[in-house]
């Protein structure tokens, strides 16, 4: 149709041609070719309208009635912007016409009458909003509900009820959800679950496993837009229970919490004792070693500071060296340093009148230049630029309060046990303490290998374990960390590496220094995009200068590569009390996750797990809920650069984590009670009990795996 304009000069003139192109495709619309230009005329003559008005500027599609075909031609040949096929009813043409308030008042002028205002221009824009607002109420009241989980279970004579409800009014955020549940007996009762996002994306609600009277025989959620599911039977969590120990078995070897110094005299001692089931091996990256380089204010932080550093670690003759600054009692004296016998004396800058001027950004620059083999030194935050004051002597120290802990470079051990450790069998890796401040893993670990090495000899199935499958056991991977969080700061998560630079090297930060070591591994790792990481030497989760940059990390790997009929994989950690496995992160836009696992392997992890769960379980009646088993960056959060992503996407290892210390349900107070990374002794050795028990399954899992053939060593 024709997109012309009617021009009106005045009321009384007449519509100019504006195109005689236009005119004959505009003329085409009226009928075919070859027949009357008049529509066949209706039975009824139109009614008359109600009066039509513009406002001044306005523009408007308007239905118009001429009074003959006459007036119409006139108008298609001026160019008019006619909108929809005219037609005529008994000698009048009816016309909807695009116009202006002027071309409104001219064609009444000549005797059109205006019977419909249809739209105007700006309602356009209003009518795309209210229909996207329509369609966005649609979606949100299209309300169907399903349950991703409904599980129950008992612990202590009491039974929980654990469920996940996901809507797929998924935008509204003021949805809620009521689950009701019913007994045999007939008793009913209902709970709340809460909306979960994780990075801003929709994932399901739910609730805290809730205390029921009795086994759970119908669940149904129902939510507050009027949707609603059937009744389903829960089911019974984790539904496995591994096989009953003989009499005699052998455990509980834990006495009391184990430093990294405690826990290799055990390893030696058990070489020693089991020489056939067990090798040690030496990692090949020596750690840093529980050190760190000196350092002390020269000058008071409340008013003008230098933070001198020694570039040597402490240990290294470093610890006790002094730093002074001193007024050369002479007029014009340039800033200057000595160091002699263990003493850096700074010389200050003078000027005419004998008075010291020199700043701290002098003092810190001068002694990095003088002495760059010695001293590293920096401006402490919020000393820029003011006067160095005559200050010390202040002794150099490296902070550390471990007066037992060697200073060395640590050799990193792990034992393998087993009957045959040639790598003909299925291997299976425990690792734990990455986090330094973890204390109760290395207790699992060492508990897992006792077990095992203690009941060869009289148990057939412990025997039967260790003659099929190679087992090896890493304690503790960060050594240097965890003996800092022994001895000096007990929530340590990091290692003791120092990549900070400048301001952040300031000893008040030396809690935070380190490097996250399951953040450093290459697999969906922040340098590559993913979540969970940080380039923030102070953060908890610092990535590291580069992937692998760390000794701790790269000897987690050098284990698994230099032995690849390792084909299953436990990273121990804690707290929480989940069970998980990969993809273990994603990248914030969408969320986009590692590749998932295939529907066949998913099963497995599952299958397997529960499996696990029931092992653990059998120890104490601790249940890992449900809703804490599955891929990490669903069930926990996202971990750029950890080693279970590692260990299955770059060797293929079926790699599980563990976090013990499941929540701990208080009677009295009707609550779920966080245990910590450091419980009272009591808690850390039961934990120590039940995850050893969940590491034997898994060596089970492994047995049976290898003995259907579906994996080869």
């Amino acid at each position: 149709m024709s997109t012309r304009r009617i021009r009106v000069a005045a009321p009384t003139r007449r519509i100019w041609v504006a195109s005689a192109t236009a005119a004959v495709l505009t003329l085409g619309l009226l009928a075919p070719s070859g027949s009357s230009t008049a529509a066949p005329p209706d039975t009824a003559a139109p009614a008359a309208g109600p009066s039509v008005k513009l406002a001044a500027g306005e523009t408007a599609l308007v239905r118009f009635r001429l009074p003959d075909e006459a007036m119409l031609r006139d108008l298609v040949a001026g160019g008019a912007d006619v909108a929809a096929r005219p037609r005529t009813t008994l000698g009048q043409v009816q016309v909807d016409l695009v116009v202006t308030d002027q071309e409104l008042a001219a064609l009444t002028a000549r005797g059109a009458v205006a019977t419909q205002l249809i739209q105007t221009a700006t309602e356009g824009s209003a009518r795309v909003a209210a229909s996207r607002q329509a369609a966005r109420t649609l979606a949100v009241n299209t309300d169907t509900l399903q349950f991703l989980q409904s599980y129950w279970w008992t612990a202590d004579g009491q039974s929980f009820l654990a469920v996940q409800v996901a809507t797929t009014a998924t935008d509204d955020p003021d949805v809620e959800i009521t689950v009701t549940w019913k007994t045999a007996d007939g008793t009913t009762g209902s709970f709340p679950l809460s909306r979960f996002e994780d990075s801003g994306e929709y994932q399901y609600h739910v609730a805290l496993p809730q205390p029921v009277p009795a086994q759970p025989v119908t669940v149904t959620a129902s939510s507050s837009l009027g949707g609603t599911t059937r009744a389903i039977r829960p089911t019974a969590w984790p539904g496995a229970t591994p096989p009953p120990l003989p009499a005699g078995y052998q455990k509980d070897f834990i006495a009391a919490y184990l430093t990294p110094t405690d826990i290799q005299a055990r390893i030696k001692r058990l070489k020693r004792q089991y020489p056939a089931l067990v090798d040690v091996i030496d990692l090949p990256d020596k750690t840093q070693g529980y050190r760190r380089t000196a350092a002390a204010y020269l000058g008071n932080t409340a008013d003008a500071a230098v933070v001198v550093e020694s570039v040597k670690f402490g240990d290294q003759k470093m610890n006790g060296v002094q730093v002074k600054s001193v007024n050369p009692g002479k007029k014009n004296k340039p800033l200057n340093a000595t160091y002699k016998d263990r003493v850096l004396t700074v010389s200050l800058a003078t000027d005419a009148a004998g008075t010291a001027i020199s700043t701290t950004d002098d003092v810190a620059a001068f002694v990095k230049a003088r002495y760059p083999q010695e001293f590293n030194a920096f401006v402490e935050d919020g000393s820029a630029g003011k006067l160095m004051p005559v200050a010390g002597p202040a002794r150099l120290d490296d902070g550390l309060d471990g007066t037992e802990v060697s200073k060395k470079p640590w050799t990193v051990q792990a034992m393998r046990l087993g009957s045959v450790r040639d790598g003909s069998k299925i291997g299976v890796l425990a690792y734990s303490q990455e986090h330094a401040r973890e204390w109760a893993t290395p207790l699992v670990t060492m508990e897992f290998a006792e077990r095992l090495l203690a009941n060869y000899a009289t148990d057939a199935e412990t025997r039967s374990l260790l003659d099929n499958v190679d087992v090896f056991v890493l304690p503790v991977v960060n050594p240097d960390g965890a003996n800092y969080a022994f001895n000096d700061y007990n929530f340590q998560r990091k290692n003791l590496v120092n990549h900070c630079t400048g301001a952040s090297r300031d000893p008040a930060r030396a809690n935070s220094w380190g490097v996250d070591v399951n953040r450093n591994y290459t697999v969906g790792s922040y340098f590559d995009g993913y979540v969970g990481g940080s380039a923030n030497c102070l953060s908890g989760t610092y990535s590291g200068t580069s992937e692998l940059s760390e000794a701790e990390s790269r000897n987690v790997i050098a284990l698994a590569e230099s032995h690849p009929n390792i084909k299953f994989a436990m990273n121990v950690h804690s707290y929480g009390g989940y069970f998980m496995w990969p993809p273990g992160s994603y990248k914030a836009d969408g969320r986009i996750t590692l590749p998932r696992p295939s529907i066949e392997e998913s099963a497995y992890f599952m299958e397997s797990a529960k499996r696990i769960i029931g092992a653990i379980r059998s120890s104490r009646g601790t249940v890992t809920w449900p809703s804490y088993t599955g891929p990490v960056a669903d069930v926990l959060y996202s971990a750029a650069g950890n080693s279970a992503d590692q260990l299955y996407y770059e060797l293929g290892i079926l790699a599980w984590d563990f976090e013990v210390g499941n929540d701990l349900w208080n009677a009295e107070t009707q609550e779920w009670e966080g245990v910590g990374f450091q419980p009272p002794y009591d808690e850390a050795h039961a934990e120590s009990q039940e995850y050893a028990s969940g590491l034997v399954e898994l060596v089970r899992v492994a047995r049976d795996l290898a003995a259907e053939g579906a994996v080869q060593p």
